[in-house]
């Protein structure tokens, strides 16, 4: 199999788009164990591009139960070096109004029951998320949306809660005041780990309600986020296949070399115990003597 540049992680309906073709499956087991699904992989704006359910194709799999080390690892074996993301996300402000989307800037970790890193087990890595988010590829998946039409943000702190329970009020109107713009519970850990893997990653994030701090708006309700994310899947599609369009020629950016000031531990191989080298090699082993 040639190698795949592109990655998109999200719902199972953003891989059914008229446009792909050549479509096959690719079943990827890793050292982690599992992805999420089968990776949908076909040809996009002349580009190969590989989809994963993040949930599943049924959607079964439960946020704090998501196997995002499985999921960045298979990416990477196939030659990813692009991860668009779409989420479905609360929104924190009155101006971020739902089918709205957001391409946020920042991440605010809420989370307590995840394995945050890649890391461990021999080689300490301390890598720098300021910029959780790639700026460059952020960039690219802005205009991407932009050229269809819909409203997006540029910019934004999205804060990960565990999950599955939506937020109390007390906790929607903290986060507010905090200064926190969106709300979900899926990019933490996926984009840490993206950046691990040297990986370039962005998010579209698809605003579905108001989360419950809104006092003129219902709560969140499952049944709102389905609707909302459905009136949204077109334009998903149509800010993907733009974004895909606009990667050709395999731009460099930071994320790409990441690892390079961040392992602190000897890099020698003889160093790294055995299991641990099978685990990481595909991200360190071209710095390692």
């Amino acid at each position: 199999m040639s190698e795949i540049k592109i990655g998109v992680i999200g719902g199972s309906g953003l891989y059914k788009m008229d446009e792909l073709t050549d479509i096959e499956e690719v079943a990827i087991s890793t050292p982690f164990g599992n992805p999420s699904d089968k990776y949908i992989i076909g040809t996009l704006a002349g580009q190969r591009v590989a989809f994963l359910p993040r949930h599943g194709r049924h959607h079964s799999i439960s946020p704090t139960e998501l196997n995002s080390h499985a999921n960045i690892w298979s990416m990477k074996s196939l030659g990813v070096k692009y991860i668009i993301a779409a989420n479905a996300c609360g929104s924190l402000r009155a101006d971020y109004a739902p089918r709205h989307i957001v391409i946020p800037d920042q991440l605010f970790d809420r989370t307590r029951l995840r394995d945050l890193s890649f890391y461990k087990g021999g080689v300490v890595v301390h890598m720098a998320v300021a910029e959780p988010f790639s700026p460059e590829l952020s960039a690219v998946l802005y205009e991407g949306v932009k050229e269809t039409g819909g409203t997006v943000h540029m910019g934004g702190t999205f804060i990960i809660i565990e999950g599955p329970r939506f937020s109390t009020k007390g906790e929607s109107n903290i986060f507010r005041k905090w200064g926190c713009d969106i709300i979900g519970m899926t990019s933490i850990p996926e984009a840490f780990l993206a950046l691990e893997a040297e990986i370039a990653y962005a998010s579209m994030a698809h605003v579905t309600d108001y989360d419950v701090w809104h006092d003129s708006e219902e709560p969140v309700t499952v049944e709102a986020v389905i609707a909302n994310l459905n009136a949204n899947v077109d334009m998903a599609k149509q800010a993907i296949r733009n974004a895909v369009a606009k990667l050709a020629g395999e731009p460099d950016w930071p994320a790409h070399h990441a690892l390079a000031s961040a392992i602190i531990s000897r890099r020698e191989r003889t160093y790294v115990p055995h299991d641990t080298w099978e685990k990481l090699e595909l991200f360190i082993g071209k710095y390692y003597q």
